[in-house]
């Protein structure tokens, strides 16, 4: 009896899925020494080569974490391409002017000023209004001191957002980058 030398793939209907090859597939493991993952996340070994390491993801983040993107460069080379860099980059430093662009008062977006309606304040209060509030309103409707009513309950867990809202919205404000001047 003859051996059967044509697959089952021509034709219609597909007896298996497209790519659903017999033959091994062909995978690169990370080039981390001792790592047995597939190396699917392509990192440069220097800047300006095509030269490549390939990673898995969680050596790739940590490759990332570590880079140094003037390696192997001087001093002066250092400068003239951080220079550069900044030079093409200026139009997202001038357009940040314009970063609040979404609904709001400009100054504020519409998540703060939900959340100084919600702390009872007028849309131009100040970080230390937000606290006293906060603490005024967290007092009244505490759970603990209104038990099983769940509609304190309710209007604690928003005092509680609001403030997390407008908490994380100052510490962007304040936070200043390293180097930054006063």
């Amino acid at each position: 009896m003859a051996r059967q030398s044509r697959s089952n793939d021509w034709g219609f209907p597909r007896w298996r899925a497209y790519g659903g090859s017999r033959e091994a597939q062909k995978v690169r493991l990370c080039d981390r020494y001792g790592c047995d993952r597939p190396g699917d996340c392509p990192a440069p070994k220097s800047p300006n080569s095509p030269e490549r390491w390939y990673f898995c993801a969680d050596h790739a983040g940590e490759y990332n974490r570590n880079w140094d993107y003037f390696q192997g460069l001087d001093q002066e080379e250092r400068a003239a391409r951080e220079q550069a860099e900044r030079r093409d980059a200026g139009g997202y430093q001038s357009s940040a002017y314009h970063g609040w662009g979404g609904p709001g008062d400009g100054s504020r977006s519409r998540d703060e000023l939900h959340a100084l309606k919600a702390l009872e304040l007028e849309d131009d209060a100040g970080f230390e209004d937000v606290k006293k509030s906060w603490r005024r309103l967290a007092k009244e409707y505490h759970p603990d001191v209104k038990p099983g009513d769940s509609d304190a309950s309710v209007r604690f867990q928003a005092i509680q957002a609001a403030y997390e809202v407008l908490r994380a919205a100052e510490e962007r404000r304040t936070w200043k980058p390293r180097g930054a001047s006063d």
